[in-house]
């Protein structure tokens, strides 16, 4: 009877600690899922929301300068759709290793040699979705067309006439400069030159009038004179 109750007091010490192992263990796991959400909540954007890998910055009114400059490591889908960016930064998508979908559409991009990064990195991809939905708002006679079939020479010349057009606009605004820079010589060396006839004119009339004022003392003493000699 004896051995009986101490075999199971036996057990039941086997149970308690089998159930405390099982409780530690589950334990664990909660803290490090717990560690792991609260590092994915920390990397996450503020502009973004971050639910379970996926990362919506859509309708964020984002330009490629205010664009987050990293994502969490473990995005599967990140969506940048209907925001105003016209080319994303060099290397933005390369640290998403899970990533599977990037919705990119209804963005203004500029296709130039600017969006060079974004063309190659679409062309890697195997989603078709991604590929159909990327398409050129400038340079105007890039409009509408698709980024993945455009040549890169295509945008590197359209990175060229961007380039002309802005030299010519330099050149432009050089030519108004100088002539601004004329006028106002031109209007300073009149000014002068008015001011000199002005203050000749000046000298000429208080001449004059000394010389008048000392004929005048003069006429007067030869009256005087006069006067007294007879």
């Amino acid at each position: 009877m004896d051995q009986d109750v101490n075999s199971d007091f036996v057990s039941l010490q086997c149970v308690c600690a089998g159930m405390r192992c099982v409780a530690l263990v589950l334990k664990v796991l909660l803290s490090l899922l717990a560690c792991e959400m609260s590092a994915a909540q920390l990397s996450c954007p503020e502009v973004c929301t971050c639910v379970a890998g996926v990362v919506d910055c859509s309708k964020r009114g984002l330009t490629t300068a205010s664009l987050p400059t990293s994502f969490p490591a473990h995005t599967t889908q990140l969506h940048l759709n209907d925001n105003h960016l016209t080319a994303l930064p060099n290397g933005l998508l390369d640290s998403l290793p899970s990533l599977r979908l990037a919705a990119l559409h209804d963005n203004p991009w500029s296709c130039d040699c600017g969006i060079l990064y974004l063309r190659g990195w679409l062309l890697k991809q195997s989603n078709h979705a991604s590929l159909q939905n990327v398409s050129c708002s400038s340079p105007a006679h890039l409009r509408g067309r698709l980024l993945v079939y455009l040549s890169e020479q295509e945008l590197l010349d359209s990175c060229r006439y961007w380039m002309c057009n802005l030299a010519l606009a330099s050149q432009i605004s050089l030519f108004i400069f100088v002539i601004v820079q004329v006028l106002l010589l031109a209007s300073v060396i009149l000014f002068l030159r008015r001011f000199e006839l002005l203050t000749q004119d000046a000298r000429r009339t208080a001449a004059e009038t000394f010389t008048a004022e000392d004929d005048g003392t003069q006429s007067n003493e030869y009256v005087m004179l006069k006067d007294r000699s007879l």
